[in-house]
This record gives structure tokens, C-alpha cells and sequence, in this order.
């Protein structure tokens, strides 16, 4: 946790009976004022996935589809099917690369909202400003672009897409992003969604069905007073993912580079093999999509305990030191 958040939910306690700021107006406009729109921008919710749904209940619905990429974030079918809608998913180009040309090709008069998980999720790639800002020139008006950024504070920030400034200028353009990874309350159900006015609005529809308890929105509150401590522990953790990474390929296994909390690791026919020999050393990992397998970074005693299971593993031919080196830059 970081710092003052423990103090702000033990002093919350005292007033959990009371209504208080039931819709999160005070932590909306906290967040408006940190990212220099206005309050009516901003709607709060009960972490990213909840606003997810929200979203695309308010912009969908039957007879409609949400097109995204594949492998991404494994609920988007299911929240979009939660909304009436088709969902149409896009396969990824060489090496999972997600391909937005493709992307924009799958694109129809139905299509009402397109999906961009970035980092995303599970693969861990990283897509640039350039990248979204040609996308978006490739997509009709009709079309919103939700912008999913649960991971961004651990990637590169010289290199993630900056879609708040996306969206400063385009009104399609929506972005999603929570408390839970980078501000360590995943517990709480936190997360916030930002655009124009005409885009959020009707996500208030809902907006008290998925209210941020007042005691999570004590600590959200309390967490943003701790943003230098919170991206110097991104920092340290993104360092950790790239030291296992390192390992990972050293061991002769295939690992992209990842802007996430978590590593892609590809085995093809494989995975799930790899997944049952590090469950046997105590350590859980998930295929996702059957395309790979999805490491979490924890504390680096946990890392450690991943890279000395995978040593394990038969029938990997260990690279040498240069080699894992030249592939991590």
C-alpha cells in the first residue's frame, strides 16, 4: 500500500453509516484537476472493468458490435455480449503484434465502439501516439474509441501513447484507468473513465449502481498525495519484469517486451505444460487464449521462484548471457 492509505481507511471507519459523497463528485473533480478536464469529464466507478461495462452499455446494444484485438483483455467478449452487442475480434499480426490496420478494416456501419487495451493486456505491447493518432484517422465519426490504460503506469512513459491528449482533441476518443495495479488497491474497486462531455455522460445513467464506496474513495483520495512514491514503485517493478524477462529469454524461451506488470511468454503447443510444471513448483500462471502464458511480476522473491521453476522445464535450450541481453534492448 502507499503511504497514508492504511491511516485513511481506519479513519473512514467512523463514518461507513453515513451517506456522504455517495457518486464521488469530490474524488472526479481531484482527478479533473490532475489531469486538466473539467469535472463533468470525469465519471468514477467501481474499478476499470465495471466502467468498461458501463461504457458500452451506454453506446451499445443489440444489432450494434465492439471490435478488438485478439489476444487482449479476455472479458471484452463478455462485457460486450453484457451489452447486447457482437463482439468482433481482430486476430494480432506477427508475433501477437496487435494489427490496426486489420483493426479498422473489421470496422462496419454496426460498429459503435473499438476497444484499444494498451499496454495491452496480456501480451504487454506497447502502442506509440503516431500508432492511435493513424487509427483514428482510418475510422469513421460514428466510431468511439475507448482507450483501456489499467497498465500504463508501468510502461515507458517516453513511448506509451499519451491518449488524454488524444482525446483533448478528438471527441471519440475515451480513456479508462484504475487504482488497482499502480496504486496497489485492487481490493477497493476504484478506477475513473475521462472524455467530452457528450461520451461520459450518459455513463451517469448508471453511475449509481456502481458506486466507489466512500471508505475506497478516502484511500483513491489519499493515494493521488502519494504520486511520487507510487510511479518510483512502478519503476522498481517494471525493473523486476525486465530482470525476469531477461532470465525468461536466457532459458530459450519467447518473451516479448512488455510495458504491463506481467510477461507473455509463447510455447505454442506448449503452454499448458509449462503452466502444470511451474504449478508444480508452487507457482500459478494462466494460458490465455491458447497463445500464451500470462506471468505476473510480484515481489522478487516471487520472481525468483518463477525464473528457478522455468530453469526446471524440459526440453529448452539455454541461450547465452549476450544473446538474453541483446534481445531485452
Amino acid at each position: 500500500m502507499l503511504p497514508g492509505v492504511r491511516d485513511a481507511l481506519s479513519g473512514s471507519m467512523d463514518t461507513i453509516n453515513l451517506t456522504l459523497d455517495a457518486l464521488a463528485g469530490g474524488l472526479e473533480s481531484r482527478l479533473a484537476a490532475e489531469l486538466g478536464v473539467a469535472p463533468a469529464q470525469v465519471v468514477a466507478g467501481a474499478g476499470s472493468g465495471a466502467l468498461l461495462q458501463q461504457f458500452l452499455t451506454a453506446h451499445c446494444g443489440p444489432g450494434s458490435s465492439v471490435v478488438h484485438t485478439w489476444p487482449s483483455f479476455e472479458l471484452y467478449p463478455l462485457l460486450i455480449g453484457n451489452a447486447g452487442a457482437e463482439p468482433v475480434a481482430v486476430p494480432g499480426g506477427v508475433q501477437d503484434a496487435q494489427d490496426l490496420a486489420a483493426v479498422a478494416e473489421a470496422v462496419s456501419e454496426r460498429t459503435r465502439v473499438l476497444l484499444v487495451c494498451n499496454p495491452n493486456n496480456p501480451t504487454g505491447e506497447v502502442l506509440g501516439t503516431a500508432q492511435l493518432a493513424a487509427l483514428l484517422d482510418a475510422l469513421p465519426p460514428h466510431v468511439l474509441v475507448l482507450v483501456d490504460e489499467a497498465y500504463r503506469e508501468f510502461a515507458d512513459p517516453d513511448t506509451i501513447a499519451d491518449a488524454m491528449a488524444l482525446a483533448a482533441v478528438d471527441d471519440r476518443v475515451a480513456v479508462v484507468r484504475t487504482f488497482s495495479k499502480s496504486h496497489g488497491l485492487i481490493g477497493l474497486r476504484v478506477g475513473h473513465l475521462v472524455g467530452a462531455e457528450r461520451v461520459v455522460g450518459p455513463l451517469r445513467r448508471t453511475a449509481p449502481f456502481f458506486r466507489v464506496p466512500t471508505i475506497a474513495q478516502a484511500a483513491a483520495l489519499t493515494a493521488l498525495d502519494a504520486g511520487d512514491r507510487m510511479r518510483q514503485q512502478c519503476r522498481e517493478l517494471a525493473a523486476e519484469r525486465n530482470r525476469v524477462r531477461a532470465g525468461l529469454i536466457e532459458l530459450g524461451l519467447d518473451v516479448p517486451p512488455s510495458g504491463g506488470n506481467f510477461l507473455w511468454v509463447r510455447l505454442g503447443s506448449r503452454n499448458q505444460e509449462f503452466v502444470a510444471h511451474l504449478a508444480e513448483h508452487g507457482v500459478a500462471v494462466r494460458e490465455i487464449a491458447g497463445a500464451g502464458v500470462r506471468v505476473s511480476t510480484g515481489v522478487p522473491a516471487a520472481n525468483d521462484a518463477v525464473l528457478g521453476a522455468a530453469r526446471g522445464f524440459p526440453g529448452i535450450e539455454r541461450r547465452s548471457g549476450a544473446l538474453a541481453g541483446e534481445a531485452v534492448r
